[in-house]
């Protein structure tokens, strides 16, 4: 019942926050918000100006495939909160969160647009260029431009980026290869993870190589097993680090995955605090050493190589 009522006071404040206010508006999940997602919203921003009205974008906290299919384990660029960050960033006037429910799913593109038009003021709709939406995926877009005409609402076409090749489905192949190169120059920035430091089993203290372990968001991505050359954000300020993806094996760490950040220059507490890591290069492969003074030696090398590349 509690939840009935938050989702109906929720519309309310929608659709009073879309009164008096028309927008220029485009829709999509945005996962990583790459250099195609902000090439389409700049298109938004243009169009806004050019309308005299306000920007938009609407998108859903939880992935539509996670709320139609109760098995499917998303492996997320961004978790929402990263994701209305970026979006913020790019300037927007407006970000609308809407939920993704079963029912929104069986809407048809006309009664979506619809909803966008009524609810949230939506005159203009920026399509993506090879956008669908509604629960009839064989519409298109001179489909949508016939339902804008018919509530008054008009439908543009944005352009494809000219390089063609941004998309959240490369970054995610990038980063599953442990390729952090490909997946930033898509994205446009440094893929970055951002998690609470927890206790760890204490042995790189012990060799000299004092780690951060860090739990982030189930939903989140996690590069591929290996060494990265990073850079660590604690409490807004940044340092070089080297960070380990995998099992340990030089420590028989069994099937128990860490990720865990050795941070240059660093010396303090970080239990319990929040930090966030930006990926710069992938370094090696994870391996199992014949020694703990092995292991250190090569930790040594991993460090020369790290403060080399963060200083270039």
């Amino acid at each position: 019942m509690l939840k009935v009522i938050i989702d109906v006071l929720s519309h309310i404040v929608d659709v009073l926050f879309s009164l008096g206010n028309t927008y220029v508006a485009t829709i999509g999940f945005f996962d990583g918000v790459h250099q195609g997602h902000r090439y389409l919203i700049r298109q938004v921003k243009d169009e806004a100006m050019r309308c005299g009205m306000k920007s938009m974008v609407v998108t859903f906290p939880t992935h539509p495939r996670k709320v139609l299919h109760a098995d499917y384990q998303p492996a997320l660029l961004t978790t929402c909160d990263e994701k209305v960050t970026l979006l913020k960033s790019e300037g927007v006037d407006d970000i609308v969160l809407m939920p993704f429910t079963r029912e929104l799913s069986q809407l048809t593109a006309r009664e979506f647009m619809q909803k966008l038009h009524t609810d949230y003021g939506v005159n203009v709709l920026v399509i993506g260029y090879d956008h669908r939406f509604g629960h009839d995926r064989s519409e298109g877009f001179d489909d949508y431009v016939r339902y804008g005409k018919e509530m008054n609402m008009d439908v543009v076409q944005a352009l494809e980026e000219p390089d063609g090749s941004y998309s959240s489905t490369a970054v995610r192949n990038a980063l599953v290869a442990g390729d952090v190169t490909r997946a930033n120059d898509v994205l446009g920035y440094p893929y970055f993870m951002q998690g609470c430091v927890v206790s760890g089993y204490h042995v790189g203290t012990k060799i000299g190589y004092p780690t951060a372990n860090i739990q982030v968001d189930s939903d989140k991505l996690v590069p591929d097993n290996g060494v990265y050359a990073v850079r660590v954000d604690v409490d807004g300020q940044k340092y070089g680090g080297m960070l380990n993806i995998g099992m340990r094996p030089t420590l028989n760490n069994g099937t128990d995955k860490s990720i865990e950040v050795h941070i240059l220059d660093f010396e303090g507490d970080l239990y319990g605090k929040s930090i966030c890591v930006e990926f710069i290069k992938f370094i090696r492969k994870e391996q199992r050493f014949e020694s703990i003074d092995m292991l250190r030696t090569q930790l040594k090398e991993d460090e020369n190589v790290c403060r080399k590349l963060l200083a270039e």
